[in-house]
């Protein structure tokens, strides 16, 4: 199997649009297995839609080296190629000093050479001295070759190969044409999801990046995986057989980390998918778990569902498991007040309402320490938080986190907990804990 790393000089340069029209059209042909680095709910949509193979989140912050490695291995295993999508500029992470949380950590992990997506608009010599710059940042990372987009016509496109040629030993794999019809819209938590889950949104992608020679992208790639690397399962054991878990999975209840659902299908628990923005009730489950998404954007179909809204507090009151991740949370709460201050009932688990502020929490790492009234998690944890809301509480609540890094409910502390409901600002992943399922599973007893 071969793997590939698709980077960019930052943030917007067309890396997903490249990446996931380049998948599509590879798809074709072999069998992609795809990635993205950092945590991002919305690019591995389109990947997983663009390959029919589910794509996996890959975090250096929340996972470890070996981790990593394995769950590489793991997924790959049946792949001929690997494609990793970057997240930001090639060497941005958590830290101004440090790889951690950068793609250019995971090249390195991985050893997958880096194909480098520039904005080429209005540059030439530019975008070469941009290229040459990233190439001599780290001599550890292997730049195998550059895709310019935003080209704007022949003649650009000719100055940029000219350019290159004189200046870098780095060759240009294709050029992309400016083509705002066929680039991915954006959405205020980044870009937007898929409405209907298929492929009417990723067939112009793939006439975006026509230009870029497959052959010479896959001859790029080198060869992987190297021995070494655990291709056994890494989600750990738990015995989870007769057990049922409720999952909203729908425009409003989207965003999950493919691995949390995973680790609990792989234990033998039975996932139930149901979507309450489309009319569906509350299923009877003996765990429940709600992802985050856009609730704020469906609150009128959401708040009229009273089957799906009373069962989840009728559940709640009966002590069952209900885990809330931001727009769960946020579901859990007495309202959701959108932004002309219009109060739609929610569920009313806890007596709070979630008010859509605007203002902008995150994207942040978060690490966090469970407190004594958390009915779930018992160990320290790492996760993300990103939301434009905030929960303002009626009444004094108890919290299950502590917050070390991060912002969480109040500032300091994340996760509401009644009996054993408990609703986080914090999306965990199931690999960046340790026994993630069996600790859900262990708060039944």
């Amino acid at each position: 199997m071969k793997g590939l790393i698709i980077s960019g000089t930052g943030s917007g340069v067309g890396k997903t649009s490249v990446t996931t029209g380049l998948m599509s059209r590879l798809s074709k042909t072999m069998k992609v297995q795809p990635f993205k680095v950092g945590p991002d709910f919305i690019d591995p949509m389109y990947h997983s839609v663009a390959t029919g193979n589910h794509s996996r989140n890959l975090d250096t912050f929340m996972m470890g080296k070996d981790v990593i490695r394995n769950l590489v291995a793991y997924s790959s295993k049946d792949a001929d190629i690997a494609i990793v999508e970057g997240v930001r500029g090639l060497y941005e992470g958590s830290t101004g000093t440090g790889d951690e949380g950068s793609t250019a950590d995971i090249a390195k992990i991985l050893g997958f050479p880096v194909v480098l997506v520039v904005d080429a608009r209005s540059l030439t010599r530019s975008a070469v001295a941009m290229v040459n710059g990233f190439r001599d940042f780290d001599k550890e990372i292997k730049i195998a070759g550059v895709i310019m987009n935003n080209v704007s016509g022949s003649q650009h496109e000719r100055k940029l190969r000219e350019a290159m040629e004189h200046y870098s030993d780095i060759e240009i794999l294709g050029c992309v044409r400016k083509d705002k019809e066929n680039s991915l819209e954006q959405r205020y938590l980044g870009l937007k999801t898929l409405k209907t889950f298929d492929s009417k949104a990723i067939t112009p992608l793939e006439g975006l990046t026509e230009s870029i020679d497959l052959d010479r992208l896959i001859n790029a790639a080198e060869m992987h995986i190297p021995d070494d690397f655990d291709s056994r399962s890494p989600y750990g054991y738990a015995d989870g057989n007769g057990l049922k878990v409720a999952v909203p999975v729908d425009e409003a209840y989207c965003f999950y980390y493919h691995d949390n659902i995973e680790s609990m299908r792989q234990t033998g628990m039975d996932i139930i998918e149901f979507s309450p923005v489309n009319g569906d009730s509350l299923p009877n489950a003996d765990i429940y778990y709600l992802g985050g998404g856009y609730p704020e954007l469906f609150v009128d179909r959401i708040s009229e569902n009273t089957d799906f809204l009373q069962g989840l507090k009728n559940v709640s009151e009966e002590g069952r498991t209900v885990i809330g991740e931001c727009g769960g949370l946020m579901t859990m709460c007495n309202n959701i007040v959108d932004k002309s201050g219009v109060k739609h009932k929610m569920s009313g688990v806890f007596d709070a309402e979630a008010k859509m502020s605007g203002v902008r929490h995150g994207p942040c790492y978060v690490i966090a320490d469970p407190l004594q009234a958390n009915p779930i998690f018992k160990n320290s944890v790492k996760g993300h938080e990103y939301h434009y809301s905030d929960v303002i509480l009626n009444k004094d609540h108890e919290f299950g986190f502590s917050m070390k890094r991060g912002v969480g409910i109040d500032g300091s502390n994340d996760g509401l907990v009644f009996k054993k409901s408990l609703g986080t600002y914090m999306h965990q992943h199931a690999l960046s804990s340790e026994n993630w399922v069996e600790q859900i599973k262990m708060s039944l007893k």
